[in-house]
């Protein structure tokens, strides 16, 4: 009775519109019957890396645990408190140590990520301004007012 079912299945299957695989694209049409699009805003691109530049200066002036209380030596008060437990002995000095080079590595690393960012967005900005600015100049129509986009459109179908 299963195998019944099975081929009955099986049959029905066979009586639908076979399914269409496509390869190395993307359907004209989303979900809601608009096209889909990727759109990078300048002020987008902007926004993003004026926070990665604010972030970069934090990091730099609140978390510097490193030269926090820094003495004559230019050793902040994490390491003098380090030096000072394990000169008593304390192996908890030796800890504090590590803790803190850990830690300011893991510092360095999120600002360098965040001055990347910031400097990777601010260049894509400008060059991508230029390159609209190019493409803008070669799409005019002869008396030099902009071809809109819906009249470039119908050469892509």
């Amino acid at each position: 009775m299963a195998w019944d079912e099975w081929e009955q299945l099986k049959s029905q299957a066979a009586g639908r519109q076979p399914a269409r695989t496509q390869l190395n694209g993307a359907p004209a049409q989303g979900p809601g019957g608009g096209k889909l699009d990727l759109v990078a805003r300048q002020d987008d691109l902007g926004a993003v890396g004026h926070e990665a530049f604010v972030l970069h200066g934090d990091l730099e002036k609140k978390v510097d645990i490193a030269g926090a209380g820094m003495n004559s030596d230019h050793a902040g008060s994490t390491h003098q408190a380090a030096t000072t437990l394990s000169g008593s002995g304390f192996t908890m000095g030796d800890e504090l140590m590590t803790t803190l080079s850990v830690w300011e590595s893991q510092v360095k690393a999120v600002r360098q990520a965040c001055a990347h960012i910031s400097n990777h967005l601010d260049f894509s900005k400008k060059l991508h301004a230029n390159d609209d600015a190019e493409i803008a100049a070669s799409i005019m129509r002869r008396d030099g007012t902009a071809l809109p986009a819906s009249e470039l459109e119908k050469y892509f179908k």
